[in-house]
């Protein structure tokens, strides 16, 4: 009985995992969801620094949308067509999920036009935290693919917590994104 709770328990976990393996990144548009612009942009210029890095064709949506343009615009069909025009496939949605906890991967996964439209409140950094937990989501067609969390403990500053995406997040690709 024991040995067969124990099959289960970990054909499940390779079934958990087998979405991100299959992810297989080659071409990648970057949003960065949080609220503050000078967060937005840092995070989807560092985000597209290391997937180059890795040899993943990126591109940031601030070179997609206007500035103030309202982020439901990624979703509409004639950006799709001009991002796939230019080789885009996959979207990569990027938010803090919060700070000084232990999150499980969320069970819930949106498409994409509902999760654009969802508001995330977290800045990139906050004072007195220790760590910052990224959430990562992955979209092809509009549909979501794959999920991820990233925690990046061990942060004082804003600059610790790009420095620590530097360090953690090429690993994590080739771990599990490529």
């Amino acid at each position: 009985m024991k040995k067969i709770l124990f099959l289960a328990l970990v054909s499940i976990q390779f079934t958990g995992f087998s979405q991100i393996e299959s992810l297989d990144l080659k071409n990648v548009l970057v949003v960065g969801q949080l609220d503050k612009p000078e967060d937005r942009f840092t995070v989807e210029v560092n985000m597209t620094e290391i997937l180059a890095e890795q040899g993943i064709k990126t591109m940031a949506s601030l070179n997609v949308l206007k500035q103030g343009a309202e982020m439901i615009t990624i979703a509409s069909d004639s950006v799709a067509a001009v991002l796939k025009a230019k080789g885009i496939d996959t979207y990569v949605l990027v938010s803090v999920r919060g700070y000084d906890t232990r999150f499980k991967p969320s069970k819930n996964h949106n498409d994409l036009k509902t999760e654009l439209t969802t508001g995330h409140l977290f800045p990139l950094y906050r004072d007195e935290t220790v760590s910052v937990t990224l959430e990562f989501n992955f979209y092809r067609n509009g549909q979501f693919v794959a999920y991820d969390i990233l925690k990046l403990p061990g942060t004082s500053s804003r600059d610790e917590v790009i420095k620590k995406l530097h360090k953690k997040l090429p690993k994590r690709i080739n771990k599990l994104w490529k």
